[in-house]
This record gives structure tokens, sequence and C-alpha cells, in this order.
């Protein structure tokens, strides 16, 4: 029988625990997820991490070491009928061979609640010992009882380190990588495909081996050139999940940033998100918003400027009115800051949210009309242009029933230092009014 081919990334998954590249903050001697590995224990678990990390390879690994029966079923592809086969043949290897059975679980967040309910009674019952993948966050993807039922592992994105040493183990093996080939690679080509692997051992191995097997210039069989691994590599992108989880932790990077006053690294995440793929209008959107939340009143011209730099993209498309946007992402970062309006916007919900729906005061209604006039609507109101300094002192116009407020509490920054002092004269004038 011929052999079928296999991707290099296969072939390469590591049969051991010694062969295992990467997440030594789990898998170091003495973790409690390598002694279990090392000892045979099993228990439910799921693995939650960036693609190309090791989730299913660590699996496998685990399933070997205590000689369990592994059965991988994709959230992709598979269904309820799918899960009960491997329920059944998992019971009938406990019952007759006193076989344990792992059932594992690929990108697990693409079942859906009735799916995983459909698995969980043979989770409880030691029937199947569940693992799971998922690059989404296991809070949100899961259900409360399996969750609880699971141990979660996080796995980090191999560092370069990391993908150096695979790239060693694919270019020296002769029989699983490409070492019977007499291939090898300079330091500045394996610098790129490190790089643009972006912490992604599967994405690396099918670098390489794309480029060991497109031809050289000159005919040359060995070495692969700095050009050829350009060439691979060109048009790919930075991770990045579109509504997933590192979507929401690189907007979260981003705006603390500009909340911190960081406008370089405010820039290296706006340039993360768009080199990405994100939408630029997104963008646009939350920095519109961030202007608002952390610099409001310290610097009004921030939402100005955010929102021209949202028309610039709008009228002149991407890349050109990428500019627009980090642009206004600098000015964000190097004003003022103050969420003075952000805080008071949020107390005023409160108090309308938790109270009831008082009424208007008589005295703040129009009077179109007779009637409305006959009412009382508008009696007693004192127009302010017409007070000293512009200001009716000592007016109230808040619902009687609620009582004054002060929500708005200006910041010692930016504008909202003048803002502050003329409240604060307000205030005193408020004071020098003998209430009823």
């Amino acid at each position: 029988m011929p052999n079928v081919y296999k991707p290099l990334a296969e072939r390469m998954r590591p049969r051991c625990l010694d062969e295992y590249v990467g997440q030594k903050h789990l898998l170091e001697k003495g973790k409690p997820l390598y002694q279990a590995v090392a000892g045979g224990h099993l228990h439910s678990m799921v693995f939650w991490g960036p693609p190309g990390t090791g989730k299913t390879t660590l699996a496998r690994l685990i399933a070997r070491r205590a000689d369990a029966e592994f059965m991988a079923l994709s959230a992709v592809l598979s269904g309820v009928k799918d899960i009960r086969e491997a329920i059944a043949k998992a019971s009938a290897l406990l019952d007759g061979k006193n076989r344990r059975s792992i059932l594992f679980v690929d990108e697990v967040h693409r079942f859906n609640k009735s799916q995983q309910d459909a698995f969980l009674p043979h989770v409880e019952d030691g029937t199947v010992c569940f693992m799971g993948a998922t690059t989404e966050n296991p809070s949100f993807a899961l259900n409360n009882a399996l969750l609880s039922r699971s141990r979660v592992y996080v796995l980090k994105t191999l560092d370069k380190h990391a993908l150096d040493e695979l790239v060693d183990q694919a270019l020296l093996d002769p029989e699983r990588g490409i070492g019977g080939e007499g291939k090898s690679i300079g330091s500045d080509g394996k610098r790129m495909l490190v790089e643009a692997a972006d912490g992604d051992a599967r994405k690396l191995l099918n670098y390489l081996e794309l480029a060991a097997d497109m031809p050289e210039p000159g005919g040359s069989t060995g070495l692969i050139s700095s050009e050829t691994v350009k060439a691979v590599i060109a048009g790919g992108v930075r991770r990045f999940d579109k509504q997933g989880e590192d979507f929401y932790n690189q907007i979260s990077a981003l705006h603390k940033s500009v909340r911190g006053s960081a406008p370089d690294a405010a820039l290296y995440w706006l340039c993360r998100m768009l080199e990405g793929g994100c939408d630029p209008v997104y963008l646009a959107r939350r920095l519109v918003r961030i202007a608002s939340e952390d610099i409001g009143n310290a610097d009004p011209r921030a939402l100005q400027l955010a929102m021209n730099a949202w028309e610039s993209l709008e009228r002149l498309g991407s890349p050109e009115g990428e500019l627009g946007l980090a642009q206004a992402v600098v000015y964000l970062a190097c004003a003022p800051k103050s969420n003075a309006v952000y805080k008071a916007f949020k107390a005023a919900m409160q108090d309308v949210r938790n109270s009831g729906s008082f009424d208007v005061p008589l005295h703040l209604r129009n009077a179109p009309t007779e009637l409305m006039r006959d009412l009382d609507y508008g009696r007693k109101y004192r127009y302010a242009h017409d007070e000293a300094e512009g200001y009716a002192a000592g007016e109230n116009y808040f619902p009687e029933l609620l009582g004054e407020k002060c929500y708005y509490q200006p910041v010692e920054r930016g504008l909202e230092i003048k803002i502050a002092k003329k409240l604060r004269r307000l205030r005193e004038l408020d004071k020098t009014v003998q209430k009823p």
C-alpha cells in the first residue's frame, strides 16, 4: 500500500512529552498537569489557547501515556449522533476490556448547549474522560455544568525560542521531517519564518514545508534562501480572531493605552488590529467613545478630532483613511484625561432607572396655551439671561421629589480646571440665596 501524504505539521507531532515544545508553565516537572500526565491520571480538562499551540497534540499524548482509547470529534463537523456513537464505543470498551476512553472535542466552543448536554452524563458516570480544545474563552463558550467538571489549562502562544526549536527538529529529523532531503536554512530566513508564524507552530511548519518544496534560483537543492522564505510568507497577517478572544483583548489594550497616555503603545495596538483585518470603521467608533469616556471636557477638541478621523476614513477609505485614525489615537493618548462626564452620566442614569417618573416642575414647563398658563405652567420661571452674571442663583431644575443632585465633578486637568472654577463660583452664588 503506497504511503499516504501527511503535511509536515502532522508528521512532526510529538510522540512523547520529551518532544513536546513550549507550555513549560504547564509541563515542567512538579506542575499539576505534568504530574497527571506522567502518572497516567485522567481527569476532564479543557485546553484554551491560540491556534497552533499544541492543544490537540497534548490531548493525544495524555491518552497515549494513560493507555486510553482516543476518540476525536470536531465540533464543526460532528453532531449529537456522532457523540452517541462515540459514547457507545467507549461504553463497550469499558465493559469488555476495562479500558478507559478519552472523548476529545476540537473547537468545543462550536457545540451548542444541547450538544454539550449530550455527553455530560457520560462524563459524570465515568464512561468517558472529556477533553476539549478551544480558542475562545471557556467562561463564555461552555456550559457551566461542563465547565465546573473540567480543569481549564491555558496554553500560551509559542515564543521565538520554542519556534526556533521546532524548525531545528524538522530540519534534523530524517524520517518525519525534511532532514533526509539535505535542507538547511540561514539565520535570516529562519528569523523571518519564526516572525511570520506569529506563535503558531502549525503555521511555522507549513511555511517551512512550502519553502523546502520551492525550487531555488540556480538549481540549488540544499539551502532555503531568504528570498524563498519571503515569497512563501508574503500576505501573512498577524493573529486576530474577529469577535473572538484576541479581538476583545486587543481593543482593550488599545483603549487602556490611550487612557494611560501612552501614544506609542496605542499606535502599536491600532496597527495590530488593522494588520489583523479589523474593520477600520469599528476602530473609528471606538475612538469616538474613548474621546468622551476618558477625555471628555478636559479637552473637548478630542471628540471633534475623533469624529474628523471617522469622516476622513469614510471619505478616503482604506488604507489612506487609516492615517487619520493614527492621528486621532496619538492626540487622544496625549490629551489631558477626565472621566468626569462618564461618571456623571452613569450616576444620572442610575438615578433615572432607580427612581420613579417624577413630574417636571411647573416652573420649568412651557405655557403655549391659555389653559397651560392657567395651570401655572412656566410661572415663577427665572430667565437666566436677565439675572446677574447670567445665572439664576438658587434656582432648582430637578424634580421636587428627587431633590438636587451633583453628578458632574470636573477634574483638575485641562479645560476642566476652568470649568471647575466656574462651577465653584456658581455654587457660591447659590449659597447667597435664601431658599424657602
